[in-house]
């Protein structure tokens, strides 16, 4: 699978094993991910290092990527697709922005990138993005960008000791306008 040169453009591309070092660095820099995102607290660099790899061969089988956001030659983020299932033509989108470089449209460009690209380089079907209902930020992503609400999933994930519930929103292919609005 190759990523389509709009992603490049703004800064989007896949991780590689030479980022590890940077990214556990700015993973470690934003302790409020811990919040969020269940692999953060237990994250150091061998557990960075296996994710890239994994990323680097989910790459090479087409099963979807995960990429480093880097607008000016720094990762400031990751966006990525999920395990993409070919067969119904549909994947989930998942995110994280270091706190430096929030508020500023980063990742809703990124992500409205990413589903040019899904939609009209994959030819998928559907788009899901999955947050928890009190992450404002991350919500904000998908509904900015024209997302339909569709289910609230009782304690879905386990972040920090606790269970978080899941508001899946969805995109499918005909909706998608391309654009923040």
């Amino acid at each position: 699978m190759t990523l389509s040169p709009g992603l490049d453009r703004l800064g989007v591309r896949p991780l590689r094993a030479g980022d590890a070092g940077e990214l556990y660095a700015l993973i470690k820099a934003n302790p409020d991910l811990e919040e969020w995102m269940p692999w953060a607290a237990e994250q150091d660099l061998a557990a960075t290092e296996r994710f890239i790899a994994e990323a680097e061969e989910q790459l090479r089988g087409g099963k979807g990527f995960q990429a480093a956001i880097e607008p000016e030659d720094e990762i400031v983020g990751v966006v990525g697709l999920h395990a993409i299932d070919w067969v119904n033509r549909n994947t989930s989108i998942g995110y994280w922005l270091a706190e430096g470089a929030r508020g500023r449209g980063v990742m809703t460009t990124a992500v409205s990138a990413l589903l040019d690209h899904a939609f009209r380089e994959l030819d998928l079907h559907r788009v899901e993005i999955h947050c928890a209902p009190e992450n404002r930020p991350s919500r904000a992503i998908p509904e900015r960008l024209g997302f339909r609400e569709e289910a609230r999933l009782r304690q879905t994930e386990r972040v920090g000791g606790r269970y978080l519930d899941s508001v899946v929103y969805g995109m499918l292919a005909e909706e998608w306008g391309g654009g923040t609005g």
